[in-house]
């Protein structure tokens, strides 16, 4: 199993700590993010902070992000020329792309023509710069793409299979209820919890997002072992958003337990 985690899960860490823990959990590599309040890289040079990661022996598995992505605009253009730039100069593997999530586009017909102009631009941007973007279906009600297979086929469709890669998020899947796993298509595994069992599926927001337990409400050994049946063999990477999470003073061993939960379900249904 290649664990991963998102700069999101501890963004109150600085960039350098961050990779000393993700180095401690025996992750395969990082996503970092530059929504977090401050410079991206913590403004440590793009080159030096990827080589600093690469000498502890991560990845830079991920970039995030470009919000909005699917309301193209100049202004989206250049945040996705910019994001590009920083990838390439670091080393990052891929940029990622969020949808519109304000209840605004999600109109049948208009938000598949939204998104097929937006893939249509950035493709030859990735394509120049040897680039793949990670597209991730937002399972809210009030997002502009909360389907896995609108998006698939909209790749096919523009020939983009490879350069565009969808994410799939254990806790988006169950909010759009489920729906078909499009393991060949995935770049990365997003995973966290929900515990709270006062919360109906449609109240479930960010801020409820907590490590993952034998309480978890989102099926996450069940959508990670059916991936990895179909064939997904990258990471997992956690991304909590819960204040609660955020706060940790030691991360590490709520995160190495959450770990190691996973490992050892994976392999007692494998059995």
């Amino acid at each position: 199993m290649k664990t991963a985690l998102n700069q999101m899960t501890v963004r109150r860490l600085g960039y350098v700590p961050f990779l000393d823990l993700a180095q401690k959990l025996g992750c395969t590599g990082v996503e970092v993010r530059n929504d977090l309040g401050r410079p991206l890289f913590d403004g440590i040079d793009p080159a030096e902070a990827g080589r600093m990661a690469r000498d502890r022996g991560l990845r830079l598995l991920g970039m995030s992000e470009v919000y909005a992505f699917n309301s193209w605009s100049d202004d989206i253009r250049l945040k996705v020329e910019t994001i590009i730039a920083a990838a390439k100069a670091s080393g990052a593997e891929t940029i990622s792309l969020i949808p519109r999530n304000d209840g605004t586009q999600t109109g049948n017909g208009e938000r598949q023509a939204n998104l097929r102009i937006a893939l249509k631009e950035i493709l030859p941007m990735l394509e120049a710069a040897d680039m793949v973007g990670l597209v991730e279906p937002l399972g809210f009600g009030r997002s502009s793409l909360r389907s896995k297979e609108e998006l698939v086929g909209v790749i096919e469709a523009l020939d983009a299979v490879g350069r565009y890669k969808l994410v799939h998020d254990t806790f988006h899947h169950t909010l759009a209820s489920g729906g078909p796993f499009f393991a060949a298509h995935t770049g990365i595994v997003h995973f966290s919890g929900v515990v709270d069992p006062s919360l109906s599926v449609d109240q479930m927001e960010d801020e409820h997002r907590v490590l993952v337990d034998e309480h978890d409400r989102l099926g996450n050994i069940d959508q990670i072992k059916a991936l990895f049946a179909a064939g997904y063999d990258g990471a997992i990477s956690y991304e909590c958003f819960a204040p609660e999470i955020h706060e940790m003073t030691v991360p590490y061993f709520g995160l190495k337990r959450s770990f190691d939960f996973i490992a050892s379900e994976l392999q007692a249904r494998a059995a």
